[in-house]
């Protein structure tokens, strides 16, 4: 048998640590499928005398990562310090000098990720970033192998555990939502600055990249729409159980006619659908095809060893295919290079057509309701579903929740306007998107 892949880690903390007691505890079993040992030699560390979560006996240990892309030894660089512009830099001089790389970096692949595969294409070599999106399920692999006999027609996902263990909380227990973003950094499941998952942007990097490879188009982060879950209220997951509905933080792309829609906000989803079921920290992705219908991926999104589970399956993958000749290595983003559509257009947010939640507030006296849908009906949306509870004693305003039929965002953004404007109302109305889903 031919001698290990020696492969140096960039990066030995919760992940790294996690690539490093998989490859060594499941040795046996990777070497049988790879066709050969694969074996971390070097990696590199923040401070080289801290704890770790593997033994880092056998490896050589540096705070200079790019000392380990250096070495002709190194066959595979394991990118895992997370950030762009450090993890740029490292990757394409990995690339650069003809070395395979494997990521679990969202952000570097959703914003530099077409500048990265062109560079790889060049240099023959392969960029794997299956850990990139949720974690352990295998999903850019679903997509891009397992259906690639489909027209994907459009993709959804539950894609940033954060945020669904905060909703799933809210929904379960009637907590508020600073209470449970306090709890979720207490067990790490936010970080200290949880901007990039509560506002939305962690789930978009990821959205970005699996609109990609569905739909043959390049990356575009900002062509997707974001908005966070911070100005999700405990009575608006209330309003929707009532009516049948759980709120998700969803992210969806869907190729139309017309151009690629790419989103991620909160959903209102009927609550029988599975992907409405999945709570705490997990993570779902459904995705629909033209052939294969729709299919759900249900997984954990994050941790040590479910995102170690993602890497080392590429690591296999890049060391099944060390002997392939590079043009008929499966492509980066599935479709072959010179099939990418540059021209495609994409959808602005007002062109966008969901059904919606809305909740107003406004004053309790006879009319009003009639008011409000007779601006909706006049800005052509019809009314699915609508609730007005009676106030407590002495208060003079009331909610006024409706659920609508689908309806171009535009169109929607109108009617909010002119309800605003009404006297009988006060505040912003509350806008949540819904989504059917199978």
């Amino acid at each position: 048998m031919l001698d290990p892949v020696k492969v140096g880690v960039l990066g030995l903390g919760t992940v790294g640590g996690g690539v490093v007691n998989v490859l060594r505890r499941n040795a046996q079993e990777i070497t049988r499928r790879a066709g050969r040992g694969i074996q971390v030699t070097h990696a590199s560390v923040r401070e080289l005398s801290k704890k770790r979560l593997c033994s880092t006996n056998g490896m050589i240990l540096t705070e200079h990562p790019m000392d380990i892309v250096n070495r002709d030894d190194i066959e595979v660089v394991v990118e895992l310090i997370g950030g762009t512009s450090r993890a740029f830099d490292l990757v394409m001089k990995a690339i650069s000098s003809g070395k395979h790389v494997v990521t679990a970096n969202k952000a570097l692949i959703a914003l530099h990720g077409n500048q990265i595969f062109a560079e790889a294409q060049k240099a023959g070599v392969n960029v794997a970033f299956e850990a990139a999106v949720a974690g352990g399920i295998p999903i850019i692999k679903a997509i891009r192998e397992g259906l690639s006999g489909n027209k994907i027609n459009w993709v959804a996902g539950i894609i940033n555990g954060t945020t669904n263990f905060i909703l799933s909380e809210m929904r379960e227990k009637g907590r508020a939502f600073g209470e449970v973003l306090k709890e979720a950094q207490a067990l790490g499941y936010a970080e200290a600055d949880p901007t990039f998952d509560v506002e939305g942007i962690d789930a978009a990097h990821k959205l970005t990249i699996l609109s990609a490879i569905a739909f043959g188009i390049p990356l575009n982060f900002n062509a997707v729409y974001t908005e966070g879950i911070t100005k999700i209220e405990r009575m608006d997951v209330e309003y929707a159980e009532q009516f049948g509905y759980r709120i998700k933080h969803l992210g969806f792309a869907r190729m139309s006619e017309q151009g690629v829609e790419m989103r991620v906000h909160p959903t209102l989803i009927p609550h029988g659908r599975l992907i409405a079921n999945v709570n705490g920290v997990m993570n779902a992705v459904l995705v629909n095809g033209d052939a294969v219908g729709s299919t759900l991926y249900y997984g954990a999104g994050a941790g040590s060893e479910p995102t170690a589970s993602a890497v080392v399956s590429d690591l296999v993958d890049v060391v099944r295919t060390l002997t392939v000749d590079p043009e008929n290595r499966v492509p980066h983003l599935a479709f072959q290079p010179d099939a990418i559509s540059r021209n495609v257009r994409f959808l602005d947010i007002s062109e966008v057509e969901t059904a919606y939640y809305l909740r107003i507030r406004a004053d309790d006296r006879p009319g009003v309701l009639a008011d409000i849908a007779r601006i909706l009906s006049e800005t052509g949306i019809s009314i699915e579903a609508v609730s007005q509870k009676e106030p407590p004693e002495g208060v003079k305003q009331a909610n006024i929740v409706l659920l609508t039929h689908r309806v171009k965002e535009k169109h929607m953004n109108e009617a909010i306007r002119r309800i605003e404007a009404l006297p009988q109302t006060s505040g912003q109305v509350k806008r949540i998107r819904a989504e059917m889903l199978p």
